[in-house]
This record gives structure tokens, C-alpha cells and sequence, in this order.
């Protein structure tokens, strides 16, 4: 199958992403395919501590609900960026780089040789559950989507170098980390955010690259999805829908929750 989120990248189109962590389950994900409008979404296995397992149904969800997926995950060692391609999820993303050299390390790590130097095994669902040939799954895993976190403020000052990285399609800003590290914690739309965004947006621009964030609020997406190569914004995540419809369930019997 066609990787589905480098190619609707592909098409210069703003991708609509959500989140899945800590209230994970394929009917959640289904739930979100059926609203319609999204593109795909990613899986937390950062803050959720998402097993192999459920990073595999999620992979068999997207592509039953037509969606791109891919693992946020912890940078502790290559196995967790190999299982997780081998799962059958679209991508990677690394949380928590630093700079540079973290980042083309991660991208050795999400890549075959000779670009990287991942460990070949056709027995996951990228290698088709060996219904490929070493060759095939060379040619498909070395265009998998990797993203790389801007989240720390030496990951911002050195967001052109790793703009500039070979394999890396994606920077995807963190908003909330990167607010407490300049100063402005929980306000996105601080003038030194916002500044933040757009020097992410010209690293990108130079190098022919894209980015992301999350939709924090209407105003601060707007902004970003304004500059010119930002493509994906994420709209909600599992706790925050089931939050949103505990709270509308008691505003909609405000009366009955208010009797003693």
C-alpha cells in the first residue's frame, strides 16, 4: 500500500491529524474516521507508553478507515523505532531531539543501509508478513515518513540543520514545551511562539521541507496554517473528545445534574 501520508504531503495540501494515547482503541479511531475531514492521526507512545500491539491494530485501523498513521516515540534506542515501522504504521516522529545529530541519528535509525542502518526482517507487516522480498522492503521502508520534534530550544536554534537532513520530511513544532522553554508557558500565541514558528517555517522553506504542530486554539492555528509551509495541524485527541462530550452531556442536562 501507498504510504498515505507522504503522499497527501505530496499534494501540497494542509494534513488534519488527531492523537491517540491514553484512551486507546480501534472504535476510537474508527469514530474519528467517520466524522470525516481528517487525514490521519499519531499515536503517543511518548507520554502513553503505547505497547507493539497496539501500535499494530492502529495500523490495521488506518488503513481500514483510509487514514496515514505514525508513532511519536522516545529516543531511547533503535528496537523502539524498528518495531514500531514494523507494526505497519506509516511513520515515525522523535520526540525530545535536541539538535542535529539526534536527528540524523534517528533518521539512521528509521532507515535500511545505506542510508541508515536499520535491521532488516520481513516478518512485519512493512515486509508484507515476508510477502516481500528483502529488495521490496528496502525500496518501501527507505520512503517511510519521519518527522523530527522542535520541542527544546536547541532543537529550534538549530531547526535549518535538521531541516537540511536527508530523510527527514517533516519538523513538528511542540507548542507546549517550547513555550516554557522561551519564557511564555501555556501562550501559544506569544509573540516569541509565534517567532519560533516562522523560523521553523523558513528552515523548512529553505530546504524544501514541511512542518506541524497542534492546534492548540483557532487563533493560534490560523496563524500558523497562514505561513507557507506549514501542512499539518492536530485537531484533538482521544482524552480531550471524551472530555468535550462528558462536558457537553452535562451542560445539554444542566437542570437534572444541578437537582439535590
Amino acid at each position: 500500500m501507498p504510504n498515505i501520508l507522504l503522499q497527501k504531503l505530496a499534494e501540497n495540501r494542509l494534513l488534519k491529524v488527531f492523537t491517540m494515547g491514553r484512551l486507546f482503541h480501534p472504535v476510537v479511531i474508527e469514530m474519528f474516521g467517520r466524522a470525516g475531514g481528517y487525514d490521519g492521526f499519531w499515536l503517543d507512545q511518548e507520554h502513553a507508553g503505547l505497547t507493539t500491539d497496539q501500535m499494530t491494530i492502529a495500523g490495521i485501523a488506518a488503513r481500514a478507515n483510509n487514514l496515514g498513521c505514525f508513532a511519536r516515540v522516545v529516543t531511547t534506542h533503535y528496537s523502539v523505532v524498528t518495531q514500531a515501522l514494523e507494526s505497519g504504521v506509516d511513520g515515525v516522529m522523535a520526540a525530545r531531539i535536541v539538535g542535529a545529530a539526534d536527528a540524523e541519528e534517528f533518521v539512521k535509525w528509521s532507515k535500511f543501509a545505506p542510508r541508515g542502518w536499520r535491521g532488516m526482517n520481513t516478518s512485519g507487516a512493512d515486509g508484507d508478513y515476508t510477502g516481500k522480498t528483502l529488495g521490496q522492503l528496502v525500496e518501501t521502508g527507505n520512503n517511510n515518513f519521519v518527522s523530527i520534534q522542535i520541542e527544546t530550544r536547541s532543537a529550534l536554534e538549530q531547526a535549518e540543520q535538521i531541516a537540511a537532513i536527508d530523510g527527514v520530511d517533516l519538523l513538528f513544532m511542540g507548542p507546549s514545551d517550547l513555550s516554557a522553554e522561551l519564557g511564555a508557558i501555556g501562550q501559544p500565541n506569544s509573540p516569541k511562539v509565534l517567532e519560533a514558528a516562522q523560523h521553523v517555517d523558513a528552515a523548512c522553506k529553505k530546504h524544501g521541507k514541511v512542518w506541524g504542530t497542534i492546534a492548540v486554539d483557532p487563533t493560534f492555528a490560523e496563524r500558523c496554517a497562514e505561513m507557507s509551509c506549514c501542512r499539518m495541524l492536530t485537531f484533538g485527541n482521544d482524552t480531550r473528545a471524551m472530555r468535550d462530550g462528558i462536558a457537553t452531556v452535562k451542560k445539554t442536562f444542566g437542570k437534572q445534574f444541578d437537582l439535590k
